[in-house]
């Protein structure tokens, strides 16, 4: 090598879609289009191998699996924390979203400040939640989400001395929107005593984001179900390293990191890392030999969330250029958008339906539906999909 020349370190660059998708074989076949990618993208084939693994630990070991399923587990807490930039001792892990806001909620001081925050957009893990304490009594404030640009500022505004804390989504599940100023909006809250949690399920794995962009004291909730194509049981909760709370919705293996805690009736005692404060029970540790599995595989390929943000842009500015003329687009045209479009259509089921019989497989949400690319989805398979639903509008009158 000459002289003063520096060896260049360089990320492997991602492969393209056409050579990504042959590591898709069971899902990607012949006279089908999964734009499912803002819900249910494809697994790799290595997601079949690692279930296959965890039988055979199971048919091994019998109950001796456990010591392989926790190390599956750990290996997952660590796949989260290197995306979102924390320590793994942040991170809890769930079978879904709903589990882990629970405890988040339990862990609030509810008798005396009894009054939480939200909007009008969250997903049904927390609006149906909320809803349902509300009718038992708790005081839950629903913020309109739009215009998004000022949403973080009416949350604060929103605060009294009565309120718990704020839950908001980072990209709202029915249209893509960003919300913006997310880390102002959590140091403000917390002037107040006031905890954040996040909702990055729309975000992870399809821009990237970390704890330091939104503040040390947030919570943040998310899972592997969509873009990171993780599949079921693979969702997360960050807590903040300094919280002392004490969840009363408490699982049995938070006594595992408990030193030398003897079982007692009358006294409940709590690890000292925050996080395992937040642990739950027996579980299905398939999700994570699988979640381990795609994660290894995505780090191979060089698909890393800077990356993937990337693709995402590029394929849905695709979609805004084939539909823009012919559709009414919910989904903002800038940079605060998320990884899907939303179209706005009278009736949104018929749409689905008409659609999957031409194998181009879409979803709907309220009045909206949604077309989700992924990283192993052509631009043709997009021009192919955009194409029937232009023709299903112009031709048949769908609107």
């Amino acid at each position: 090598m000459p002289s003063g020349q520096k060896l260049r370190h360089t990320q492997p660059m991602p492969p393209s879609p056409e050579e990504l998708r042959q590591h898709y074989s069971w899902f990607l076949r012949k006279g089908r289009i999964l734009l499912t990618g803002h819900s249910h993208q494809a697994w790799p084939d290595v997601a079949r191998e690692a279930q296959l693994e965890a039988f055979d630990d199971a048919a091994l070991w019998v109950d001796d699996k456990w010591e392989r399923a926790f190390q599956a587990g750990e290996d997952v807490r660590k796949a989260v924390a290197t995306r979102i930039g924390c320590s793994p001792k942040e991170i809890v892990l769930g079978a879904n979203t709903h589990e882990l806001v629970m405890r988040f909620l339990s862990a609030l001081p509810l008798r005396k400040r009894p009054r939480l925050i939200t909007t009008q957009g969250e997903f049904h893990s927390i609006r149906r939640q909320l809803a349902r304490l509300a009718e038992e009594g708790l005081e839950i404030v629903w913020i309109q989400t739009h215009p998004v640009e000022s949403l973080a500022e009416r949350l604060v505004r929103a605060i009294d001395d009565r309120t718990s804390a704020i839950l908001v989504s980072a990209v709202l599940y029915e249209s893509a929107h960003l919300v913006p100023n997310l880390g102002e909006l959590v140091s403000l809250a917390n002037r107040h005593g006031v905890e954040v949690l996040i909702d990055a399920y729309h975000a992870f794995q399809a821009l990237p984001f970390c704890v330091k962009d939104w503040g040390e004291r947030a919570f943040i909730t998310g899972g592997g179900y969509k873009y990171a194509q993780w599949g079921e049981g693979n969702c997360f909760l960050r807590v903040p390293s300094d919280f002392d709370g004490k969840p009363f919705f408490t699982g049995w293996f938070a006594e595992f990191f408990t030193p030398d805690h003897q079982p007692t009736i009358s006294h409940v005692t709590y690890p000292s890392d925050p996080a395992y404060r937040f642990a739950g029970s027996t579980y299905d540790p398939t999700s994570h030999y699988r979640a381990r599995a795609v994660a290894r595989f995505f780090d191979a390929q060089g698909l890393t969330p800077q990356v993937l943000r990337e693709i995402y842009m590029r394929q849905t500015e695709l979609i805004f250029e084939r539909l823009g003329g012919y559709f009414e687009l919910f989904t903002p045209r800038t940079p605060l958008r998320g990884a899907f479009v939303a179209l706005r259509v009278d009736a949104p089921s018929m749409w689905v339906n008409a659609l999957r019989q031409r194998g181009i497989y879409v979803d709907a949400r309220g009045s909206f539906l949604r077309i989700g690319p992924a990283p192993y989805i052509t631009d043709a398979e997009i021009e192919e999909a955009t194409a029937a639903m232009i023709e299903l509008k112009t031709k048949h009158g769908y609107t």
